[in-house]
């Protein structure tokens, strides 16, 4: 029998490290070969890199995928260009990207902690890249970005992480309708905490605080995160919390009846369904 994901080919932002590189092995592990998208590579991710090479012979005749390394800041535009047009030379398609690559508020531009420049954003450009490539081409595709519980906490020692992780559930309940209008299926994690290098760059855990948390498996993050890649039922907005205790769908957003949004911005609603039309006849032009 063929590998799950066999003739499937990924882009990993973040893939050098922690949770994303796990995920790069699993879509491996499944047949699906992987363009790993960092700044740098941890050892083990430089291992992965030469156990699936390209010019295996075994990735000729189709029996065996590969891992592919890509250097990206995902904070500029023609590096993100470059990794897409890579990608595609590669492969000549993309069906799975997971825009994973990201920080942990460091000291160097936190909330506290300023920076002193005057280009500070971060911009997350690969998803309307993938976006735009699916729509423009009439092609399926699956979006899977990294939440936190952090999206649903909230706590003065890391606000902008936090507001972050905010940011991305609601981004993914905003592309729920994405699904059955265009077949692009968005959907989340939302791990609690899990021992990874982000915390390498963050708020300094004593091991008071480590010993009082409930820390999560990397292998039932990267489950959930390949759930939502092979159940086409989920895809919709779909947020998978993954915690010590066990994996759930998180319930959409509290308040939101149908009711209340009729009443009071059933206008702005309506747009919506010529947006869909017009995203589907023409595809976003990045």
């Amino acid at each position: 029998m063929a590998p799950e994901l066999a003739d499937k080919s990924a882009i990993v932002t973040g893939g050098g490290s922690g949770i994303c590189l796990c995920f790069a092995k699993l879509l491996i592990n499944k047949g699906c070969s992987v363009v790993i998208a960092d700044i740098e590579l941890r050892p083990e991710a430089t291992q992965l890199l030469e156990e699936y090479r390209q010019d295996d012979p075994r990735v000729a005749d189709g029996s065996r995928p590969f891992a592919s390394f890509h250097k990206t800041d995902v904070t500029s535009w023609p590096q993100l260009s470059s990794l897409w047009e890579t990608a595609l030379e590669i492969h000549g398609k993309v069906d799975i990207v997971v825009p994973g690559a990201g920080i942990f508020e460091p000291t160097w531009s936190g909330f506290w902690q300023a920076p002193k420049t005057n280009t500070n954003s971060i911009h997350r450009r690969e998803m309307p890249m993938a976006i735009g490539h699916w729509t423009t081409n009439k092609q399926k595709g699956c979006l899977v970005l990294v939440g936190s519980i952090a999206g649903y906490l909230d706590t003065p020692i890391r606000p902008l992480y936090h507001t972050a992780k905010h940011g991305i559930h609601g981004f993914v309940s905003c592309l729920a309708p994405l699904r059955d209008a265009l077949g692009i299926r968005v959907s989340a994690v939302a791990p609690g905490p899990v021992k990874t290098p982000i915390w390498d760059m963050g708020y300094p855990l004593t091991k008071e605080m480590s010993d009082a948390m409930a820390w999560v498996e990397l292998e039932d993050v990267v489950q959930a995160m390949y759930q939502l890649v092979v159940d086409e039922k989920m895809g919709d907005g779909t947020i998978l919390e993954v915690i010590a205790s066990g994996t759930r769908v998180l319930p959409r957003f509290a308040g939101a009846s149908e009711e209340v949004l009729n009443s009071t911005v059933g206008g702005y609603l309506k747009a919506q369904e010529t947006f869909l039309a017009d995203l589907e006849a023409n595809g976003l032009r990045v």
